[in-house]
């Protein structure tokens, strides 16, 4: 069951994008840029210690020399254990790896975020999941997957924690992932403010008028070779609590 929340049209998302080129970036997203109080930070030369990994069918998550490296073969999700609370902008920079290895498909950039599963409210951990996409209906979460579906679709969902929902706000066919080329993204969490960008390209822009605005992080993809970078959360505002 699929259940589309309201949304803009693709045309009202084409405005959205114009407003982004023109510079007109929110508060929280300029606060990012060029500071804010730090709140978490991984630079990948030690290890996954702050990462949970859940893997449907095995495959390759290492984090060393400045990358977290995704090299998988199907389901994958990588949480930070850290719980975050808003308000927070949480960026990182990820690359499609396409250089012919056996999963290097460009394909699915994906998040989740504010994430708590219903399973086990207090502790996200406590729930075993393995990594294939279903275990995670429980969770109520926003879930944006860009350049997903064999980079076809670039959608936002707000998961309710059922079995079997997974509630669409946004549905795109694009912007799309390009090979090799890498992705800043930037997560805007600030009351019903719900944002996610792209290389300084608004895609998301949600006011929740219910908003989760606390939970867990996490890196989503399946099937797919991914180099992960930069990866840190601020304070907008100039470190504004």
């Amino acid at each position: 069951m699929t259940t589309r929340l309201p949304g803009p049209s693709r045309r009202a998302f084409g405005a959205l994008v114009a407003g982004a080129a023109a510079g007109a970036l929110l508060p929280a997203a300029t606060a990012s840029a060029h500071g804010g109080r730090l709140v978490a930070r991984d630079d990948f030369r030690h290890g996954l210690g702050r990462w949970f990994v859940e893997l449907e069918q095995g495959g390759s998550v290492t984090a060393s020399r400045g990358v977290l490296d995704v090299d998988v073969p199907a389901g994958a999700t990588v949480w930070f254990r850290q719980r975050l609370s808003g308000p927070y902008v949480l960026s990182y920079t990820a690359t499609p790896v396409s250089a012919g290895g056996v999963n290097d498909r460009v394909s699915d950039l994906n998040n989740f975020w504010n994430a708590t599963d219903v399973r086990s409210p207090h502790d996200l951990f406590a729930t075993r999941r393995g990594g294939a996409l279903a275990e995670y209906d429980q969770l109520t979460t926003y879930y944006a997957g860009y350049g997903a579906n064999y980079n076809t679709t670039t959608r936002l969902r707000r998961y309710v924690g059922e079995s079997g929902v997974r509630p669409l706000v946004y549905d795109y066919t694009e912007p799309l992932l390009t090979a090799n080329e890498p992705n800043r993204v930037r997560i805007v969490s600030d009351g019903s403010t719900v944002q996610w960008w792209n290389n300084g390209r608004l895609v998301f822009d949600y006011t929740d008028p219910d908003p989760y605005t606390s939970g867990h992080f996490a890196f989503r993809t399946t099937w797919s070779h991914f180099r992960i970078e930069d990866f840190e959360v601020r304070r907008p505002g100039g470190g504004r609590r």
